[in-house]
């Protein structure tokens, strides 16, 4: 991110993979109000060695992202290193005043890095344009788990019904990305250094969180859907219903269909979607701040 930051374990091939994961985990975690001094001067004073230290903190966090993409076929190291430049990414525009942990806001960044090298990895006219298609191409393989379609060919007709309303798309989309999805997955035991130190299942990740991990992360949802739902009240009525439908749903509702439930042009209601979202933005800013100094002088 600036030159001079010590650079990141080196990850060159499969064959390095293996040293690169025991490298990681060296790195320690950090501390909330550690992370946050660290965000600090990277934000105000672009410190290379305060942002250096938040991407290796997280090193981990891209490798555990970066594994549950392991049925697409791509090298693993490859995989890695696009989330870590999603990571890297997320560093550079991280807002601790937000009040939300680093990995929180990385997370989407890793992923979307991820998810962008595999679409262009896979060609378009394997994966199709569409977002329809890209999201039946993310969520295919989590779906069939859940309904426990194990099948290694292809999908009964009930299996497939099932999905295609489970994501929306057409049966003959499902049918079809199933089949290109149905290459062989590495082995779970296969190992991950020449030297037949570790194997891939080492690094699996466990899909049951340990009881820590579940109580921090209902703690920071309640936090932060508080700070929200607080922050929603600071908005019109006509303010939060635009940026409802705009920012907050799935599929966004269009301009041109606000604009006509609310009689006005669709630059206005561009308007007032951004100064919503600046005012919400700025009072979610501000809880955090007064909760971060309420607690340095209770």
């Amino acid at each position: 991110m600036a030159s001079g930051t010590t650079t990141l374990p080196a990850l060159v091939g499969e064959n390095s993979l293996g040293r690169y994961l025991s490298e990681i985990r060296k790195f320690p975690m950090l501390e909330p109000d550690e992370e946050f001094m660290l965000a600090k001067r990277w934000q105000e004073h672009q410190d290379p060695d305060a942002a250096h230290r938040m991407v290796t903190s997280h090193l981990r966090l891209v490798a555990k992202i970066a594994m549950g993409y392991r049925g697409y076929g791509l090298p693993m190291s490859e995989v890695i290193s696009e989330g870590n430049v999603g990571l890297m990414q997320a560093v550079k525009r991280f807002d601790p005043d937000r009040g939300f942990r680093l990995a929180t806001y990385a997370m989407w960044w890793i992923r979307a890095a991820i998810q962008e090298y595999i679409l262009h990895s896979w060609s378009l006219v394997k994966i199709g344009t569409t977002a329809s298609q890209k999201k039946l191409f993310f969520n295919l393989r989590r779906v069939k788990g859940q309904i426990k379609a194990l099948e290694e060919g292809d999908m009964s007709p009930e299996n497939v019904k099932e999905i295609a309303t489970r994501l929306n798309v057409s049966e003959e989309e499902v049918i079809n990305m199933n089949r290109r999805l149905m290459a062989p997955d590495h082995s779970l035991n296969a190992p991950l250094r020449i030297d037949g130190e570790g194997e891939w299942q080492d690094w699996l990740v466990d899909e049951t969180e340990s009881q820590e991990t579940r109580v921090a992360d209902n703690q920071e949802f309640s936090r932060r859907k508080k700070l929200l739902d607080k922050a929603m009240l600071t908005l019109t009525p006509r303010e939060r219903k635009i940026l409802v439908e705009r920012r907050l749903k799935d599929e966004p509702t269009t301009l041109e269909d606000l604009s006509t439930e609310f009689g006005i042009s669709r630059e206005r209601v561009r308007q007032i979607e951004v100064r919503a979202f600046d005012k919400l933005q700025r009072s979610i800013r501000k809880q955090a701040i007064d909760e971060k100094l309420i607690g340095e002088f209770a």
